[in-house]
């Protein structure tokens, strides 16, 4: 396994963020959704202050690549103990950076006294989200630039303590 850092978000960090969310969307997501989906949901051209804006306002941990130092995924968490997003880059994928930023997830929202954790999971990711012990409380379809894209709404229950 690959041993990674996490860190806070710090502003600077968009465009290399964004890098990794359309490489992991393009370069993973693709074994459950077509390209004409793919580019509805992380298009080539992007508005790059309107991103900035989400990364500010989402605050994600930012999970490095020990040695490297290369951004190797990021994810949220917010205040309702929603993950608005969890992106692994394609090159670290299979190799425990997405179990890392989910026990960072688990320990901030047990610092934070978060009863539950929920998010919008793709058919991409639901399968990781389900050995996490999430569960699929909502099937649904999203529209994206006038595309339809299929995920779940997954939860977890956390125990207080």
């Amino acid at each position: 396994m690959l041993s990674v850092h996490i860190r806070n978000f710090l502003p600077g960090d968009e465009p290399a963020l964004r890098a990794v969310f359309h490489a992991s969307v393009h370069g993973l997501a693709c074994k459950h959704y077509t390209a004409e989906q793919l580019d509805a949901w992380a298009p080539q051209r992007y508005e790059a202050a309107t991103w900035a804006e989400r990364m500010r306002a989402n605050q994600p941990f930012v999970a490095h690549a020990q040695g490297d130092g290369s951004i190797a995924g990021f994810a949220d968490l917010q205040a309702d103990g929603c993950i608005d997003m969890f992106f692994v880059a394609p090159a670290f994928s299979g190799q425990g950076v997405a179990r890392a930023l989910m026990a960072h997830i688990h320990a901030q929202a047990q610092h934070r006294n978060t009863p539950r954790l929920h998010a919008y999971v793709s058919l991409t990711a639901e399968p990781f989200f389900a050995a996490q012990d999430f569960v699929v409380e909502l099937r649904q379809q999203v529209e994206r630039a006038g595309v339809v894209l299929h995920n779940a709404r997954m939860a977890k229950t956390l125990v207080a303590g």
